[in-house]
């Protein structure tokens, strides 16, 4: 099955109002990274077992572990869990950032190093989830470049 259409019944597979959130999520970062490559990791490892909720990803980078070896992954992810929508933001160094930027402004959310977690969109800021978002790509292009 093709990369969009694994997303798009994903995010059919949720219930309506979180479907709704996603796909307005999805078409909002979408719209900040126009020709991004599309990822979808259905949250299952090698041997088939779930490890994660499924998630959409946005965008590619070089990730960099701390043994030195290095993978292609996604900037930015969406993801649905149990009691709301997850948004990663991959390859930010400074993992208090986003909390110290945008925690005291998004809303009704928790904020990590790299996780911005809520409800619905409703509870949040959209303006600052964006700006978020935007801050992430423009952080990992760098890296890329």
């Amino acid at each position: 099955m093709i990369i969009e259409k694994q997303i798009e019944a994903y995010i059919a597979s949720q219930p309506e109002a979180k479907q709704l959130d996603m796909q307005a999520l999805h078409h909002m970062i979408q719209q900040i990274m126009p020709a991004c490559k599309l990822w979808f990791l259905d949250g299952r490892n090698d041997e088939s077992k779930i490890v994660s909720n499924p998630n959409i990803g946005y965008g590619a980078y070089t990730m960099k572990y701390a043994d030195g070896t290095t993978r292609m992954f996604y900037q930015i992810g969406l993801s649905a869990n149990k009691t709301g929508i997850s948004v990663y933001i991959l390859g930010i160094e400074d993992k208090k950032y986003l909390n110290q930027t945008y925690g005291e402004k998004i809303g009704k959310a928790s904020v990590t190093g790299y996780c911005i977690k809520f409800k619905t969109l409703k509870d949040i800021n959209i303006d600052v989830l964006e700006a978020a978002i935007r801050y992430g790509v423009e952080a990992t292009n760098e890296k890329i470049a």
